[in-house]
């Protein structure tokens, strides 16, 4: 079975199991995976090293094991009803406002 590889988006607590240089652990946000070139077992990824309170305070690229990442997946959201303006239905334009314009009767407005 193969490693699970993180995704964009993805949490991941990297620490020696993941790679060696990371004698202090640290909870990265995966950007992308890099589809460099490497040994067998590793693998590149743009991250944004986290701090305490969930901040990204710099950008990194690492080098690590995928079987030694702690990986955690955001959660699927719900999409309620309208929540999203690009999925709602467009509405046909609106008639009959009593604007002149809007009627098509803009010479008898001015009479």
């Amino acid at each position: 079975m193969s490693p699970q590889i993180p995704k964009a988006g993805d949490l991941v607590h990297v620490n020696r199991a993941a790679s060696v240089q990371f004698v202090k652990p640290i909870m990265c946000r995966v950007i992308r995976v890099l589809d460099w070139t490497t040994y067998d077992g590793w693998c590149w990824l743009d991250v944004y090293e986290l701090n305490a309170k969930g901040d990204a305070v710099v950008r990194r690229s690492i080098f690590v094991r995928p079987v030694g990442l702690q990986i955690q997946r955001p959660a699927p959201q719900a999409d309620a009803v309208g929540c999203h303006p690009e999925r709602s239905p467009r509405l046909p334009p609106r008639r009959g406002t009593g604007h002149p314009a809007a009627t098509g009767d803009a010479g008898s407005a001015y009479g």
